[in-house]
Parts: C-alpha cells; sequence; structure tokens
C-alpha cells in the first residue's frame, strides 16, 4: 500500500513539474515584440553573423544614453513560483569594450500590453567574453506581486554606444506546461480549437443559405 502511494505520489510529482521548450531564430523574417529606448531592428542574413540557420536579430544602439532593451519573448499564465529559464546566443567580436549585451527580463502588469512595466526581474550580468558566438542565460522564478503581475518579458539589454552593433540568434524559453510562450514569430498559429468553431461556423451559415 504504501508502495502504491509513493508510486502514485512520484507521478503527480512528474506531471506537476512537467515542462515546454520553444526555440526561435529569426528564420520567418520577424525581429522584436517591442522595444524600449533608441534601438533599431533588423532581420538579417547573409553577409551577417548569423548562429544557426539563415537568419538572426541585428539590434543597433541609438540611444545617446541609458540602456536600450529589444523584447524578445513574453511568457504568461504563470504562477508564483513557476520558474522560466531562456537563453539566446549573442555575437560580440570587441572583448573587453561596447558593443556588449545581457539577457535580461521584467514584468508587465497588463496582459495585452508588453510595455505596462511592473519591475525589474533581473538577469545576468555577464557581458560575455567578446570573442564571436557565445550563449547567455537566466532563470528566473515568477512573483506575481499579489497578482498585479501577469506576465515576463524576455529582454536583450545593449550597452554601447549609438551606431554600435549586436547580433541574437537561436533564443531558447522553458516554463512550465501551462504557460503560454510568445516569440517573435511573423505567423502566430491559430489554436485547433478556434479552426473548429470557425468552421462549424461556416458549416452553419452554409446551411441556414441552403434552406
Amino acid at each position: 500500500m504504501i508502495r502504491s502511494a509513493l508510486i502514485i505520489g512520484a507521478l503527480f510529482f512528474s506531471a506537476s513539474v512537467s515542462a515546454q521548450t520553444v526555440t526561435y531564430g529569426w528564420e520567418d523574417g520577424a525581429t522584436t515584440l517591442g522595444n524600449y529606448g533608441d534601438i533599431e531592428a533588423y532581420n538579417v542574413g547573409e553577409g551577417s553573423p548569423v548562429h544557426s540557420g539563415d537568419r538572426s536579430l541585428k539590434l543597433v544602439d541609438q540611444a545617446e544614453s541609458g540602456t536600450p532593451q529589444a523584447f524578445v519573448a513574453l511568457i504568461t499564465d504563470l504562477n508564483d513560483g513557476d520558474t522560466v529559464d531562456a537563453s539566446f546566443w549573442r555575437y560580440d567580436d570587441t572583448a573587453g569594450a561596447a558593443p556588449s549585451a545581457r539577457i535580461w527580463a521584467h514584468y508587465i502588469t497588463d496582459i495585452d500590453d508588453i510595455d505596462s512595466y511592473g519591475g525589474s526581474a533581473s538577469g545576468n550580468y555577464a557581458y560575455g567574453d567578446g570573442l564571436g558566438w557565445d550563449e547567455a542565460m537566466h532563470s528566473w522564478t515568477f512573483d506575481s506581486d499579489g497578482g498585479e503581475r501577469v506576465g515576463l518579458v524576455i529582454e536583450v539589454r545593449t550597452y554601447s554606444k549609438p551606431g554600435d552593433t549586436v547580433w541574437i540568434d537561436d533564443l531558447t524559453v522553458t516554463a512550465g506546461d501551462h504557460a503560454t510562450i510568445i516569440t517573435p514569430a511573423a505567423a502566430v498559429p491559430v489554436p485547433a480549437a478556434v479552426w473548429l468553431f470557425a468552421s462549424s461556423l461556416l458549416g452553419f451559415v452554409g446551411f441556414g443559405r441552403r434552406k
């Protein structure tokens, strides 16, 4: 009996911590979900640094001051204590000097507004070696602040002077199966349930017309 209970408990625990991983490499031509500060984002290919595939994200800092940010992922439907892991590859060949980039995150307070700032979630303080491609990664524990915060935005923070450029590629985000992970994908898949509803509705309209 005890053994059965332990097995059931183990199965429950495994189910409760199941996670999903979403990867994105800018192959579809998109750029970012949004930006903060004076920064320009381009989807680039041949002639530019690319970590894998054919495309990457080019970020050009145009800010005279401050720290521009490019928003590359949004995670919603999170519960307090949920873990979010994210990483991306960054290209920087200026060792010990600008430009540089970090992986960072902030909270939002309105699920429909990525600019609804709900506080910094911090990030990885390492700038990288500046010797080409290297991976920046960090792990966050979600804190809704009593329900005020409804999502976590993954950022690329650039540290440089106007005109300096960094490249980003191969974004990976892992969160619980119940979470929603949104990347800058140019074409967002419509859930199967929506297609079924639309098909049923069209069928109903057609039936009405035939009558």
